[in-house]
């Protein structure tokens, strides 16, 4: 079997303290043996708890409750290792929760960790776990990054078991798109493994550590994109088997059978789909050789987002419902309840019960009653209906005394429709863009004209991605009583809002909380509490059918209300 090329390829350390990392470099053209050199684990794992210093700066001495510029207070060490630590903390500004990586200023890679983070944040990417803030100050640089409480680490995720196919499918379409973004921007990651892959409440993969957790470990590849695409290749191994494709454990995997060498996914576990083993072959042997089945090795993302095009489609699963269960007929043998049934074969009467008795004097009785019920109800409509003729007539009379006979009770405020300062295309989850150029057309109260998504081979965006949509500016923030979208065609969609304390547009999917949904052509959308916010999102979710046989959703008009 060929060999494998440049690439992280993570192992455990034998005390089992804390993972390590072994770089395999090729060290010439012909391929002959690789040196490695052991490295510590990512630093991002949330809650890894390490404490251990191992390098020769020392780390700052910092502490809960310590505030960088009077902002961000510190509230838990998550590591620290190599000089530096990082910092669950809150920012107190916009009352959220960041993750916080603290240098000395004199740290050897104070320099390279500082360029990283500020080139990762112009990416501006929301399938990357942002970078917020980086600072050089009173001899410390730190880097402020979002933080997820409801995200998921591959590694949690792989504890009980390997991912559905669907998931992994997922997993792997997200990962590589996003990635094949950050190498056309010239970044890349070199950290690629499961503590750095989290999925999000709503589904959404996210990337974290884009080229600063290489810069905080001093990681560099001649080959960057050949070892991000090996690393993808790797998670997606690990997700369909539960096993990590190399000889060492790692991540709480367990790597392969020794001198076995790197054996297919569903070689390794029965009932692994065959496109994504084969998929999964082509991203890790992307030396030049091919995979066992003869198929062309991946050696860059956007390779590898290619030959995910060119998979059949993998469909989510379908909902399964559970049949209630079988009406049971009840007999008793017994006329009386509760008695005990007699011996098979003996047979007993059953007593008939007698007919009802009625008399004519019951008969008579019920007449009467039933004439004196029609009575009673024909004299009460006639009486509210004279009463109601009589308070018209009063109401016409006294229409104009509003505030002198003492009447204070409320009434409920007419709506006011609010302007739409500005409009943007959202598409966290595709490449970043959908008809831009059109965006107006959603609002500008023409319903002639309409912005349109593009075209997909299935409602659900071909399964592509949960959803896109467009994010609403309304010049400040405003209480949202309703919000009616038209569509042409039947569309399903979501009323999202970003915080009130948003000082700028949010372009992360997460910062969005959905507050209504509905489906039509026309439909209204009214959150079912107070919403105050000034950057407001419709999710589209589901597509309607075009004429032309594909998939495309049309916004012809949005109107707000408050």
């Amino acid at each position: 079997m060929a060999e494998r090329s440049t690439a992280a390829v993570d192992v455990a350390d034998n005390s089992g303290d804390e993972p390590l990392t072994a770089q395999a470099d090729q060290s010439t053209a012909d391929g002959v043996a690789k040196n490695r050199e052991r490295d510590t684990e990512d630093v991002e794992a949330q809650g890894s708890g390490g404490t251990e210093s191992r390098g020769k700066a020392s780390p700052p001495e910092l502490h809960s409750g310590h505030k960088l510029a009077r902002r961000y207070r510190l509230e838990e060490c998550v590591t620290r290792l190599d000089g530096f630590s990082s910092w669950r903390a809150v920012d107190e500004k916009l009352r959220r929760a960041v993750g916080v990586h603290i240098l000395p200023a004199d740290h050897a890679r104070a320099r390279s960790v500082l360029a990283a983070a500020r080139s990762s944040a112009l990416l501006g990417d929301p399938r990357f776990v942002q970078v917020l803030d980086a600072v050089e100050e009173n001899d410390l640089v730190y880097v402020v990054h979002e933080w997820l409480p409801d995200a998921t680490e591959l590694t949690t995720l792989l504890a009980p078991g390997p991912l559905e196919v669907y998931d992994a499918y997922q997993m792997v379409s997200q990962v590589a798109s996003a990635m094949a973004a950050a190498h056309r921007e010239g970044l890349a990651h070199l950290r690629l493994n499961p503590n750095a892959v989290l999925r999000t409440s709503s589904g959404q993969w996210r990337i974290r550590g884009l080229a600063v957790n290489a810069a905080l470990r001093g990681a560099s590849s001649e080959a960057p994109q050949r070892t991000d695409t090996e690393a993808i290749g790797a998670l997606l191994y690990a997700a369909l088997t539960k096993r990590w494709p190399y000889e060492n454990d790692a991540y709480g995997l367990a790597g392969l059978p020794k001198d076995v060498g790197l054996i297919a996914p569903d070689q390794v576990r029965a009932g692994v789909h065959r496109g994504l083993s084969e998929l999964s072959m082509r991203a890790l042997a992307n030396d030049g050789a091919t995979a066992s089945r003869h198929e062309s090795a991946c050696t860059t993302p956007e390779e590898l987002v290619k030959a995910i095009g060119e998979m059949p489609r993998i469909r989510p699963p379908e909902p399964t419902f559970t049949a209630p269960p079988e009406y049971q007929r009840t007999t008793y043998q017994q006329g009386t309840y509760g008695r005990p049934a007699p011996h098979p074969g003996v047979t007993q009467p059953v007593p008939t019960p007698p007919p009802p008795l009625q008399s004519r004097t019951g008969r008579a009785l019920k007449w009467a009653v039933s004439a004196l019920l029609i009575a009673a109800l024909g004299l009460g409509s006639w009486q509210l209906a004279d009463a109601l003729m009589d308070r018209n007539g009063k109401s016409d009379g006294n229409q104009t005394q509003t505030t002198d006979d003492g009447d204070k009770s409320p009434t409920k405020a007419a709506s006011v429709p609010i302007t739409i300062a500005k409009g943007y295309d959202f598409d966290p989850f595709g490449d970043g863009s959908e008809k831009p150029a059109d965006i107006k057309k959603a609002y500008d109260n023409d319903t002639s004209s309409y912005w349109e998504t593009n075209f997909y081979e299935g409602a659900d965006f071909g399964n592509l991605k949960p959803g896109l949509g467009i994010i609403l500016d309304l010049g400040k923030v405003q209480d949202i009583g309703k919000v009616t979208v038209t569509f042409m065609g039947n569309t399903s969609v979501e009323l999202r809002a970003a915080s009130s304390d948003a000082s700028s547009r949010p372009t992360s999917f997460d910062a969005y909380t959905k507050v209504a949904e509905g489906s039509g052509t026309g439909v209204p959308l009214k959150p079912a509490k107070a919403v105050k916010s000034r950057y407001l999102l419709i999710w589209l979710t589901k597509l309607p059918l075009t004429e032309d046989g594909n998939y495309r959703g049309r916004v012809a008009d949005i109107k707000i209300a408050s």
